[in-house]
């Protein structure tokens, strides 16, 4: 009785801990991030394996119908088109689910997509499996990533939402500059300002 009153109380502090065992614990820099196939909105299956070349790679958490989201669109294609002659691959996750937040669908993000001239993969995170892996919780939210998938940067793309031209810091692209010249990038984090992503309760 008393080794099932133990168990039962490990298990209570355990889930209480928020170290529920189906939870995964979000990246930190330094961590290796694990590869993903995902499907986009050209019908096509893409992983980080697919680009053997990659010198690194962005990855972005971003959706259809958050405000913020819209307003880095843009700034999100001229980054894809910029940095992939360099190495670096842009890959944008859709994380909502379509359910919670009908214009996030699928059929609404090749909409999207074609609208707006996308330059790179747009994803689909089918079942929500990878954005609570890499710990996103905003749209957007950006992770970079070198070629050996380490993370190196987590946060905001820049340091002003609303006005492209006003920006004063260019957080992502600062990191990946760290990262052509063999330096750590400063800061490794900032704070990611957008929607929360949608998910079922």
């Amino acid at each position: 009785m008393k080794i099932l009153s133990g168990l039962l109380l490990f298990v209570s502090v355990f889930f209480i801990a928020g170290f529920a065992p189906d939870t995964p614990t979000p990246y930190k820099i330094g961590d290796k991030a694990t590869d993903f196939k995902l499907k986009s909105v050209d019908g096509k299956m893409y992983s980080m394996a697919d680009f053997k070349a990659a010198k690194g790679f962005i990855v972005v958490f971003t959706c259809n119908h958050c405000p913020f989201a819209k307003k880095y669109e843009d700034r999100i294609n001229d980054l894809a088109k910029k940095y992939k002659p360099q190495g670096y691959i842009l890959l944008a996750i859709n994380p909502n689910d379509p359910a919670v937040e009908p214009d996030d669908s699928f059929e609404l993000m090749k909409v999207r997509a074609k609208e707006k001239g996308f330059a790179f993969p747009y994803l689909v995170d089918e079942g929500q499996k990878i954005y609570p892996q890499y710990g996103a919780t905003k749209t957007p939210h950006a992770f970079l990533l070198d070629k050996n998938l380490i993370v190196r940067y987590i946060g905001a793309i820049d340091d002003n939402v609303d006005s492209a031209s006003e920006v004063k810091e260019k957080y992502l692209e600062n990191a990946i500059a760290a990262l052509e010249t063999g330096k750590t990038p400063s800061p490794e984090t900032t704070k990611a300002i957008g929607c929360s992503i949608k998910a079922k309760k």
